[in-house]
């Protein structure tokens, strides 16, 4: 599924470096590009978009006056130079706060923020509904990108430097620590039941003495992990 995004900013360098960081990247879907906060409310008052990438300092509208203009805001990363207007930010409820010159590595960790966002579907919606609403979010793994849905995800294990996403249908090894990982993954959902290893709850099939059984997979429970588990079980 695609994230449509528009790129408010008044400076066309801003709007050159957000483009290519977002060409680097799966199913992001530029839908307009606008150069002050006028622009953005004309494509919004016709237009859906999922997220807005948006500098603070415009001519006519500041960013935030814009933001308050929307009486249905989709998600926000803003892009400035000025920090120190971070906590009213942070008080609209944007997604990250993202201070020029930002590097791709910081950029993708914002836009991982927008799609690990996980909205709430109503009980009775379709599921389908609900499958096109999945939480993902982008890895890095030789060189390219790949985004992974969080409901395929059985079990992430740790192993020196590098990290294993078990998927249901492949494995995934990428560079990183464990801990980068329990970070991004919803508390709700997965669990850490060794210092090498988090699992998802809906995926575990059955659990006997120190060993949990997901799908074809065998993990392994730490003994100072026992009490967690348990606390799962209750």
């Amino acid at each position: 599924m695609s994230t449509k995004y528009i790129i408010v900013d008044d400076e066309s360098v801003a709007h050159d470096i957000i483009k290519k960081y977002c060409s680097l990247l799966p199913n992001m879907q530029l839908m307009q590009h606008c150069y002050d906060a006028i622009e953005a409310i004309e494509y919004l008052s016709h237009n859906e978009v999922d997220l807005i990438f948006l500098d603070l300092n415009m001519p006519k509208l500041k960013g935030f006056e814009f933001l308050k203009t929307l009486s249905h805001s989709p998600k926000v990363i803003v892009t400035t130079a000025y920090k120190e207007h971070a906590l009213e930010g942070y008080e609209l409820n944007i997604v990250d706060y993202l201070l020029k010159p930002f590097s791709f590595e910081r950029f993708l960790k914002a836009v991982n923020k927008v799609r690990t966002d996980t909205p709430k579907v109503p009980s009775n919606t379709q599921s389908t509904v609900s499958d096109e609403k999945q939480a993902r979010f982008f890895l890095r793994s030789d060189n390219k990108y790949i985004q992974i849905v969080m409901d395929d995800i059985l079990f992430i294990e740790s192993s020196g430097n590098y990290i294993k996403i078990v998927l249901k249908e492949e494995i995934i090894t990428t560079r990183g620590k464990l801990a980068s990982m329990i970070e991004l993954m919803p508390i709700d959902s997965f669990v850490q039941v060794h210092r090498s290893f988090m699992v998802a709850q809906k995926h575990i099939k059955r659990i006997e003495g120190n060993q949990i059984f997901l799908d074809n997979y065998t993990v392994p429970i730490g003994k100072l992990f026992k009490v967690q588990l348990e606390r799962l079980l209750k």
